[in-house]
């Protein structure tokens, strides 16, 4: 059996280009990943920020889905700490009515901006405000069914509701988050091309399939022509900000990291640099790392994320990988 390969998008907005660039180049990437047979292409939530254009995956998914064919689209995903889960209900009931059996509705559980960003997005909302795993299970009911007696949404219906629901994806990377998937019977993506920690991931893969479906295992991928290309793309740094009370958040620059302790008040700081779990390499050397992940975490499925914002470069990349024949995963 071989493995799938997915893409996750981030919409990267290259230099001296703009938003709509960087959403026209998306829209180019799904086309060209529906027709090489890759099997989801997923777009991600983020706020706040003038290096991604991906602040409504609802909306760009649905374009998406009107511009393929075959590829499943969906989001990776949405952040349901903003949201009512009975809008989110409502949403993926049009998208799935739209587009049956091609929709996937993927839910993540980071802020996805900065704190001013957060704070704006959740001005509305009432407090206190419920917990994620609540609003998760929330959602889950919605999807399918009436809020029943005695829920403190009782009565209240998501419509229309879509004859094939969406696939459900939990995207984490700790095992609390794998093990809730699997209470629920949705899918779990662990966040590989955050934290490529090989332990973590055994961990929580074997959370995800104590009752879930066969977890996903997301991953940061670059291919080019030759080694020096992708290794040179690949050159890349986070900056991990440490926050009081054990917290910590992934940012793109330490230009972001200082703004972001600015909008919360914290002073001073602690940063750490860091260089992100990356496959760069020529496509046989992608598969190569490929196969040997499937083989040790029995993963059947990879979402590949790439940082690369240079469009042609960001093409040429998952053409490159669809190019060579899959390594078996078991």
């Amino acid at each position: 059996m071989t493995y799938r390969l997915s893409i996750l998008d981030k919409s990267p907005i290259a230099p001296s280009t703009s938003a709509g660039e960087a959403l026209a180049t998306s829209l180019a990437y799904a086309e060209l990943a529906d027709s090489l047979g890759y099997h989801r292409f997923w777009v991600a939530e983020h706020h706040g920020t003038n290096a991604l254009a991906s602040a409504a995956p609802e909306v760009l998914a649905s374009h998406l889905l009107a511009r393929t064919r075959r590829i499943r689209i969906g989001t990776g995903g949405v952040l349901l700490q903003h949201y009512s889960p009975f809008k989110v209900a409502e949403l993926f009931g049009v998208l799935s009515a739209l587009a049956p059996g091609r929709v996937d509705l993927g839910i993540g559980k980071a802020p996805g901006g900065l704190p001013l960003g957060t704070k704006a997005l959740q001005a509305e909302l009432a407090t206190p405000r419920h917990s994620f795993d609540a609003k998760l299970r929330d959602l889950d009911l919605l999807l399918s069914a009436a809020a029943p007696e005695g829920h403190p949404l009782a009565g209240a219906e998501a419509l229309p509701r879509a004859a094939v629901l969406p696939e459900r994806f939990l995207l984490g990377a700790s095992e609390a988050s794998a093990a809730l998937a699997a209470e629920l019977g949705w899918g779990f993506v662990h966040a590989g091309h955050h934290d490529g920690d090989a332990n973590a991931i055994e961990r929580s893969l074997a959370a995800a399939r104590i009752a879930g479906p066969q977890p996903i295992l997301a991953v940061t991928a670059i291919a080019a022509p030759t080694r020096e290309e992708a290794r040179a793309a690949a050159d890349y740094k986070v900056f991990k900000l440490h926050l009081p009370g054990g917290q910590a958040v992934n940012l793109g620059s330490l230009d972001a990291a200082e703004e972001y302790a600015r909008q919360l008040g914290v002073r001073p700081i602690k940063v750490e640099e860091r260089r992100p779990e990356v496959l760069a390499g020529t496509p046989d050397d992608i598969h190569a790392a490929l196969g040997g992940l499937a083989r040790r975490h029995g993963v059947t499925e990879f979402v590949l994320d790439s940082p690369i914002a240079d469009r042609a470069d960001r093409l040429r990349s998952i053409e490159l990988i669809a190019a060579v024949p899959r390594r078996a995963a078991a």
